[in-house]
């Protein structure tokens, strides 16, 4: 608690509370009763056999369903675990905390058939969120335990000591190990399971990770590479760059908030001041890049004409990510920083949800950009819903916000 008040008091001495310098409050969106009143409805209608939403129609905001096997399967089940800690936080809801513990547990078994068979890839860390999200409720869940392992097996397996990372997209051309930035956030399931099992080899593959992606992604202005491509028998680089972006020399926006989240995650996990450093690089190049209405672009450097559409997820992780940085500079006894990156999440989620909060459609939020280069934008997305929350509920623990 002395640590989140050195924060609040570093908010009050840099003058950030006065109305004078354009300070706002967290969006009260963040707890409206439409939070869980959504979420509640969406968790009701569980299909049978399982899907799962991953995105809305543009008009609306109904959620299209997908089978178990993708990448986004683990966002909605964590969702409501996200929900029972606001219980924790909050208090009386109008839903009760054992009520979103059951819904999560419920929704987490139709991810079970793919601790033995995916084709996500490197994304099982995604995978394995809310059975991460089990043990910090139940230590000693079997099966969240055995869930967990399983996921960091399948992406250790995907590590290449030659490349010295993991895969990300597997290729016709075995030659060609691509890996994406994104993958800086499934590094958490090897560090978790390695606090299972004692496995320190995944630690090192996490670290190895690292450090390729922190050289090969990150460019000197903070910015980053979505793609780099290596060939998997030399570990040479042959080419960095796009795939969801506006051009391979540009900043995909939701790739630049996963570096954030990542690397801050890193040095949580490590305590390598150079993790550290290039959270702060990418943070550096995310508000600098910022417009000035705080519409976090689907990509930094897309032209302006025609409009460039926004990406609500990608401002939601980003959120999360520089609050996370924040912990790590009070880790550090720097409350200046980390009341910095504070306030520059509250603006951030103040001017998003005005732009995304949509009361009428099943998700939270719209503006989200899934994958803009094949035209699959303005929708809501779960993993924004994901983050919106866990923002708040962020907040909530810090002292920042009221439910």
């Amino acid at each position: 608690m002395l640590a989140l008040g050195l924060v609040a008091l570093a908010l009050s001495v840099g003058g950030v509370s006065s109305a004078a310098t354009g300070f706002v409050s967290p969006p009260a969106e963040l707890f409206s009763p439409l939070v869980g009143e959504k979420v509640l409805k969406t968790a009701q209608s569980f299909p049978n056999p399982a899907q799962y939403p991953q995105y809305t129609d543009r008009d609306e905001g109904n959620w299209i369903w997908f089978s178990p096997d993708q990448w986004t399967s683990g966002f909605f089940p964590a969702t409501l675990y996200a929900m029972y800690e606001r219980t924790k936080l909050c208090g009386t809801q109008a839903v009760s905390g054992s009520q979103w513990l059951e819904l999560g547990r419920a929704w987490s078994t139709g991810e079970v058939p793919l601790e033995t068979h995916t084709g996500v890839g490197h994304d099982v860390g995604f995978l394995s969120y809310p059975f991460m999200d089990e043990l910090k409720v139940n230590p000693k869940n079997e099966s969240a335990i055995q869930a967990v392992n399983a996921f960091a097996n399948h992406l250790a397996a995907r590590f290449s000591p030659i490349v010295g990372c993991t895969r990300s997209w597997d290729t016709a051309d075995p030659t060609d190990f691509q890996v994406i930035i994104d993958n800086m956030m499934n590094l958490e399931v090897l560090f978790a399971s390695e606090a299972l099992t004692g496995n320190h080899t995944l630690r090192d593959i996490a670290i190895s990770h690292a450090d390729k992606t922190m050289v090969n992604h990150i460019r000197a202005d903070g910015g980053s590479f979505h793609v780099v491509d290596y060939n998997s028998t030399t570990g040479a680089v042959i080419r960095q760059r796009t795939s969801q972006g506006y051009a391979d020399n540009s900043t995909w926006s939701r790739g630049e908030a996963w570096g954030i989240y990542g690397f801050a995650n890193m040095y949580k996990h490590t305590r390598k001041f150079d993790y550290l450093q290039t959270a702060r690089k990418m943070a550096k190049y995310w508000i600098t890049n910022t417009p000035s209405d705080g519409v976090i672009p689907w990509d930094f450097n897309a032209p302006l004409v025609p409009p460039r559409p926004a990406d609500s997820s990608a401002a939601m992780i980003a959120a999360n990510g520089l609050l996370l940085l924040a912990d790590q500079e009070l880790s550090i006894l720097n409350a200046t920083g980390a009341a910095y990156y504070t306030a520059e999440v509250i603006k951030m989620l103040d001017a998003n949800t005005k732009l995304a909060w949509r009361p009428s459609w099943q998700s939270l939020l719209a503006n989200g950009t899934v994958n803009n280069p094949e035209h699959n934008n303005l929708t809501g997305i779960v993993y924004g819903d994901y983050f919106f929350i866990t923002a708040g509920n962020e907040l909530v623990s810090r002292g920042l916000a009221r439910c």
